[in-house]
Formats: C-alpha cells, sequence, structure tokens
C-alpha cells in the first residue's frame, strides 16, 4: 500500500490516547477505534507509522499489530485466551530437564531454576521433572497460575499470550512481562537446548531463521508491556 499520508501523530481521547494520520484517527483490522491508555505506547505506535516509506510495509508496524490483537481479538475471546496461556503451566519447559549430558542439565539449572524459585513465590510452587515423561501439576497450582494471568489487563495479555507461545514457557513468559529479566535473557533461557545443540553441531539457515523469529516476537512483548506499563 503506498503511504497516504504525511505526518503520524498522537491524540487524547476520553478512553485514553489515539494514533492520528494527518489527523485523522487510525482504527484497526475490525475498525475499532485503536485507543492505548499508555500516552507513551501510542507515541511508539506513531512512530511506527512515521518511520514508513514510501510504500507501507505492515512488517514494520509490529506494536500497531499488537494493539490491534487486544482490541479485535483479547478483548473479545478473553476467557479463551486466559485458558490457552494458563495450560503452559501443566507442561512448562522450565520444568522438564535433561537427566543428561551432565553440562546441560547444568545450564537448564542455573538458568531456569531463579526463575521458577520466584514464579513458585510469587504464584504457585511447581513440581520439576528429569527427561520427557509427563509430570502433573496439582490443581491448586493451576488453578493459580489462571488467576494470575486472568487478571492482566487486554493489551498485557496480548503481550503475554505472544510471549507464552514464543517461548513455550508461561514461567519465562511472566518473568519477561512483569519486567523481571529482560527479552535477551528470556530468548536465552528458551533456547537453550537448541544453543547447547548448535555448539556442538553447528546452525543451519532454517535453525538461523527461527531463532531470528522468536528473538524479535521475544523483544516485541516485553517492549509493548514496558510500553504499555509506562502510563
Amino acid at each position: 500500500m503506498k503511504r497516504f499520508f504525511k505526518t503520524a501523530a498522537v491524540g487524547e481521547t476520553p478512553a485514553g490516547f489515539s494514533v492520528l494520520l494527518d489527523g485523522k484517527p487510525i482504527r484497526t483490522p475490525a475498525k475499532a477505534p485503536l485507543v492505548v491508555r499508555s500516552k507513551k505506547l501510542a507515541e511508539a505506535i506513531a512512530a511506527e507509522w512515521q518511520a514508513q516509506g514510501d510504500t507501507i510495509k505492515p512488517s514494520g508496524l509490529p506494536l500497531t499489530r499488537l494493539a490491534g490483537t487486544a482490541i479485535d481479538l483479547v478483548a473479545q475471546r478473553r476467557k479463551q485466551i486466559v485458558a490457552e496461556i494458563a495450560k503452559y503451566a501443566t507442561t512448562d519447559l522450565v520444568c522438564y530437564r535433561a537427566e543428561e549430558p551432565s553440562e546441560l542439565a547444568g545450564r537448564q539449572q542455573r538458568a531456569w531454576q531463579p526463575h521458577l524459585d520466584w514464579a513458585s513465590a510469587r504464584f504457585a510452587p511447581l513440581a520439576i521433572t528429569a527427561g520427557v515423561t509427563p509430570i502433573a501439576q496439582t490443581a491448586d497450582a493451576l488453578a493459580a497460575y489462571r488467576r494470575a494471568v486472568a487478571a492482566y489487563d487486554d493489551m498485557t495479555l496480548a503481550a503475554l499470550h505472544l510471549a507464552t507461545a514464543t517461548l513455550g514457557s508461561l514461567v519465562l513468559a511472566l518473568a519477561l512481562i512483569e519486567g523481571r529479566i529482560a527479552a535477551d535473557e528470556a530468548f536465552a533461557a528458551a533456547e537453550l537446548d537448541q544453543s547447547f545443540q548448535i555448539e556442538r553441531w553447528g546452525e543451519d539457515a532454517e535453525a538461523t531463521a527461527r531463532r531470528a523469529a522468536v528473538r524479535d516476537d521475544v523483544t516485541l512483548a516485553a517492549r509493548f508491556a514496558a510500553l504499555h506499563r509506562a502510563v
């Protein structure tokens, strides 16, 4: 699509902050007003639009896309989204440790256990196991994580949903969204096993592209959540 505006700016409404293209507010794909509560988030979205060249590229509008997801999808399907996110606690990545080699098991312990300890103290304890044999988490623990997820607003849920699905871990995603860990640390923790294999056997182009996409999504989720918090 050719660029159809000259200036992107932020406007204030009774519901929050909108992004104006030549004075006209943008809307989501479902035609809802794109309004956020954080001025900093609105400013960052406006900056995405202002940075567009002669042709508008959707890939250059990640914050806009995630805000639209929150408004069009999360707000309409909260119960389903909460359930999808909370389900990761049943098979969380950080709860499944390698039996061998010992070097990998040690790396997992050092990288994952501090975050699991934090989540256990903040929300509820989760059991760990060695190998791939499924381990059942208690009903009380799973209920606690579901309540924690459900307490977030729609914008934060959109970021948490992206982070959880990308990282494969609700524990890491919660730590990321709450600002406990940075995107690079969350990425390194989630990709620990893959990185270990790459050290041994190298990395092909497909794996490189996949890891780059994971890093981008984790970075986006963290940035979106931080901007949304900065009210």
